[in-house]
């Protein structure tokens, strides 16, 4: 059985090439279909990632970016985040230089204004570092799920049990109960 070939043009000049029955598209999708189902699948993100990926034009194609944005977008799913704290370590590696360069600037600047715009571009630098290391911790360090939190003013205790007879002794537990047994005062009272 043959495949033939879906013809797709990208927003630049070359075309991107997709198997029929690839990722689901088919010969009788209509161009906006098409176009619509590319868009979901990164295809058209890769043109935007190979621009500004810094490679000279024509270096890399289109249809091999959107194949590594697919498998990169596999490990995810598949847990593993390796790629991620690669690209993250980086990341905060260039942001700390870019706060060590602008620092570096700013004390050798003559004149106040321009001290003062480098120094504010350092630590925008630095923030932005600070953050990534902690995107990078949260990865590693995943929070809990905390399921229940009790928040009182004052002294407070909440009992999560169920309602079935307590694994230690033969009696119900509290939540079981929920009838009130009546005031001793208010039940010898009678006007």
């Amino acid at each position: 059985m043959a495949i033939k070939k879906l013809k797709v043009k990208a927003t630049s000049p070359e075309i991107l090439k997709v198997d029929n029955g690839e990722n689901s598209l088919t010969k009788d999708m209509t161009q906006s279909q098409i176009y619509a189902a590319l868009s979901a699948r990164s295809y058209l993100t890769a043109h935007v990632l190979r621009d500004y990926s810094g490679t000279p034009d024509g270096t890399i194609k289109a249809s091999d970016m959107a194949t590594e944005l697919m498998l990169a977008g596999n490990e995810v799913v598949n847990g593993d985040l390796d790629r991620i704290e690669r690209t993250l370590t980086s990341q905060f590696l260039t942001l700390d230089a870019i706060f060590a360069n602008l620092a570096e600037r700013s004390k050798r600047q003559e004149y106040m204004k321009q001290m003062e715009t480098y120094l504010r571009l350092a630590l925008k630098a630095q923030a932005q570092a600070r953050a990534t290391a902690e995107a990078l911790a949260l990865l590693k360090n995943p929070q809990p799920y905390i399921k229940q939190a009790n928040i009182a003013q004052g002294h407070q205790q909440v009992n999560n049990m169920y309602a079935t007879k307590s694994a230690h002794t033969d009696l119900p537990t509290s939540a079981g109960n929920s009838q009130c047994a009546p005031n001793k005062v208010l039940a010898t009272v009678n006007v």
